[in-house]
């Protein structure tokens, strides 16, 4: 059974790596124990032995299918079992994904599939060789089956051999070593620099990272058309009832965590406190503070982050539906009869939607902060962290300044994200899309938003990923590209998170596509998640965005006309 004892360390801490042959063929490995099996050196001669054990090279050795092979031990750095990865769109297909190796990135490729070999499930042999190549980079392997010292003389150049691997692929032979009677050594670097030509100009520089995403918040600013008319909003479901609050008050939209802090002799309304990013955030449940129905938090559940000033309380929903951009004269104040005094003058207006089919509550940030529920929250929260000192409060505020907020969604089970600025507004996917004549093979459909036509693309077609059926999860994602509005589908929109600059990082360069498109990834290691972050510049450019703009303005304004199918549906 190969054993392994994983190290960040370079190749002396290989030795624990062990053969499956018989104890008589094992060949521990380290250079600071020589005690090697060689045969055929003079005993008499100690002069000779040691200029030998000099020469002599170390290898790793590991099966992939039927063949043997080794690599060079320099630059192995460590071997360890596969770990689970997020899959990377538009990367070439022999790259399983992107794993998170103690705070690093580190894509693992299957040998298999770069050697036309039929892929198999991993078990308990199987094995990622950690290389250096300018990065350190994951070989999947069948197993892995001894460290070797080899004479010079047993390595031999690439000759005629039958194998299923391109010879140009390897940098020599072995022969008769390890009981086996012929090991193909085989050349990384030129192996990734012919399956994966992008990676061999990997981006090392964080000043790129920096780059990218001040282009990125300055082309969203450039390309943002501010209009006085419109209200942007984050809607949201209690109890079967949609609610919505100003954007520019929304903080962020985070999952419910697995533990929540109860206060004792508190309101029924407050619900306790959580820890995001070092901070205590105070909980209110809007069902409770609406005098609602019960219900127990589940995995829809979402924690609005409303903000007032430096001030923040998390706001419990049932779920969360979309960002909507409002006209002002489709918004009326609160009727006199019906606002209420107290605790519950928290909804200041009433947004009438689909020709008044669609009420929407707007609820206020300041009638909210001013509901004693988030009183008692906010008050229980200052007496627990009113002994940390007022420098580590001054760091957060700053460190919260440099964070980068996006909208993080989901395509399978991969997340991505996107700057907050660059998204419009977030609506369902209607039942069916409406199909224009001559709209470019790319634009899935139309969608009728508030008359005005929305080419829609299908954001797994857009990333060659295999597409799946409709569902409520389903969400269309607008971004503002050149100028122009796209919807994208997504399968499902997850959270509003901000995230440190320093959690973000170049992404790999596995195609000249992908490094445009997905340039940068949030490396958050605490929550073991890699968030893949996407520029929405980059979704459609060139010719497709010539294609877009040539769509014919009668053909799209016949298609605005047609029925309520194509027309953004209240989520439930």
């Amino acid at each position: 059974m190969t054993t392994e004892t994983p190290s960040a360390e370079l190749p002396t801490e290989l030795p624990a790596i062990t053969t499956q042959a018989s104890p008589a063929e094992t060949t521990p490995a380290t250079a600071a124990e020589p005690q090697l099996e060689r045969a055929g050196l003079p005993s008499s001669d100690q002069g000779d032995e040691q200029k030998q054990n000099e020469e002599i090279r170390q290898f790793v050795t590991f099966i992939v299918g039927e063949e043997v092979f080794a690599v060079d031990m320099a630059p192995v750095q460590e071997i360890i079992r596969v770990p689970e990865v997020v899959r990377v769109p538009l990367a070439p297909p022999s790259l399983q994904g992107l794993a998170n190796l103690r705070g690093k990135v580190l894509p693992i490729i299957a040998l298999r599939h770069l050697f036309g070999l039929a892929e198999r499930e991993h078990d308990d042999t199987t094995r990622a060789l950690v290389i250096d190549l300018g990065q350190p980079l994951g070989f999947v392997v069948d197993r892995v089956a001894s460290v070797v010292g080899v004479e010079p003389a047993k390595i031999e150049a690439v000759g005629s051999i039958s194998s299923t691997v391109d010879t140009e692929l390897l940098s020599g032979l072995i022969k008769d070593v390890g009981g086996h009677t012929m090991i193909m050594v085989l050349d990384f670097a030129r192996l990734i620099s012919r399956e994966f030509a992008d990676m061999a100009k990997l981006t090392t520089s964080s000043g790129v990272a920096k780059g990218l995403s001040s282009q990125t918040r300055s082309d969203a600013t450039e390309e943002e058309e501010e209009d006085s008319d419109e209200l942007q909003l984050v809607s949201f479901d209690v109890a079967e009832q949609e609610y919505a609050i100003a954007i520019e008050n929304v903080q962020e939209i985070v999952q419910v965590p697995e533990h929540i802090v109860k206060i004792p002799r508190s309101e029924q309304h407050v619900l306790g406190v959580m820890s995001l990013r070092n901070r205590l955030l105070p909980l209110v449940s809007l069902r409770r503070m609406f005098a609602l129905p019960p219900h127990e938090m589940d995995e829809h559940s979402r924690i609005v982050v409303v903000s007032l000033g430096a001030t923040s309380v998390g706001v419990v929903m049932d779920n969360v539906n979309e960002v909507l951009r409002v006209a002002k004269a489709e918004v009326e104040a609160m009727p006199g009869l019906l606002a209420r005094d107290g605790d519950l003058t928290d909804i200041s207006d009433i947004c009438r939607l689909d020709g008044g089919k669609r009420l929407v509550s707007i609820i206020s940030t300041g009638n909210l902060f001013r509901h004693s529920a988030v009183k008692e929250a906010l008050t229980t929260v200052d007496s627990m962290t009113e002994d940390l000192p007022t420098e580590t409060d001054e760091l957060d505020d700053d460190s919260a300044d440099d964070d980068e907020q996006v909208v993080v969604f989901r395509l399978n089970k991969e997340e991505f994200g996107v700057p907050i600025e660059s998204v419009q507004e977030i609506v369902r996917v209607p039942e069916e899309l409406t199909h224009v004549p001559k709209a470019p093979s790319f634009v899935e459909g139309v969608i009728n938003l508030r008359g005005t036509v929305l080419p829609v693309i299908d954001l797994r077609r857009r990333l060659g990923l295999k597409g799946v059926e409709r569902s409520d999860r389903q969400r269309v994602m607008v971004f503002l590209i050149k100028g122009a509005c796209t919807g994208f589908i997504v399968d499902s929109v997850a959270e509003v998170l901000r995230i440190p600059h320093g959690a973000i990082e170049p992404a790999p360069n596995l195609s000249s596509e992908q490094s445009q498109l997905l340039a940068r990834m949030a490396n958050l290691e605490k929550q073991q998640r890699l968030v893949q972050l996407i520029d929405p510049s980059q979704l459609v450019k060139g010719r497709e965005l010539a294609e877009l703009a040539a769509l014919e303005p009668a053909t799209l304004e016949s298609s605005a006309r047609e029925p309520a199918a194509s027309e953004p549906e209240q989520v439930t």
